[in-house]
């Protein structure tokens, strides 16, 4: 039986970090229990203990009589997980070009098709979810299970931030994403690192612009 809630409670925390990765929940929006329970078709036992380990991921937060929020990403919080990522980032695709898994670069070029359409008519969700895939199976072709685990963690968090970006962002990206996967596909280790951590980098200067438009927008 413990199991089976254990079980029942990691689909729940999927489903809800899918929809904030996703953009459907907005940072500071509130994550209340019983829409979640009624949404998702479960009782609020199962919501209730996916919100708490979301938290301890970073991705909620969780306030007495307030409940459960979408984690606010600061700028500060940014820069710093920024400076981690762009680091391991470089790692990741240095692996991944030393390792080269024909089958991952064969995915990775499908998801990068795919990524290059969403840049033109997809909705946010999909490029949400397409850039999430790419990372995903990059970090995949690393062939470096404890890279891949803290990856997903610092991604997770900043891709929440970097949302903002939004279309504006969305043809750099994967025109960067490109460069990344033909520098892995020509086994080219030190360019497919310094391309990666770049574009981590390039990502959060588009955050800070967005940011700074959006604060002088609310001041107005």
């Amino acid at each position: 039986m413990a199991a089976d809630r254990t079980s029942l409670s990691k689909v729940v925390s999927d489903q809800i970090r899918g929809q904030i990765l996703e953009g459907k929940f907005r940072p500071g929006e509130r994550l209340v229990e019983d829409r979640l329970s009624a949404d998702l078709g479960v009782s609020r036992v199962p919501v209730r203990e996916a919100l708490l380990g979301l938290s301890i991921e970073g991705l909620v937060r969780l306030e007495p009589r307030r409940g459960a929020t979408v984690a606010e990403i600061t700028p500060q919080i940014v820069a710093e997980l920024v400076e981690v990522r762009a680091l391991l980032e470089g790692q990741n695709a240095r692996l991944a070009a030393r390792r080269h898994d024909p089958e991952i670069v064969a995915e990775l070029r499908e998801t990068l098709k795919h990524g290059n359409e969403a840049a033109e008519t997809g909705t946010p969700e999909q490029l949400a979810r397409l850039n999430g895939e790419f990372h995903e199976r990059l970090a995949e072709a690393s062939r470096n299970s404890v890279l891949t685990e803290i990856m997903r963690s610092l991604r997770e968090r900043t891709s929440i931030a970097f949302a903002i970006n939004g279309r504006d962002r969305a043809r750099e990206d994967w025109k960067e994403h490109a460069g990344i996967l033909a520098a892995v596909i020509d086994g080219d280790e030190e360019l497919a690192a310094l391309l990666a951590t770049r574009h981590v980098h390039k990502a959060a200067e588009a955050f800070a612009r967005a940011h700074a438009a959006a604060a002088n927008d609310a001041a107005d």
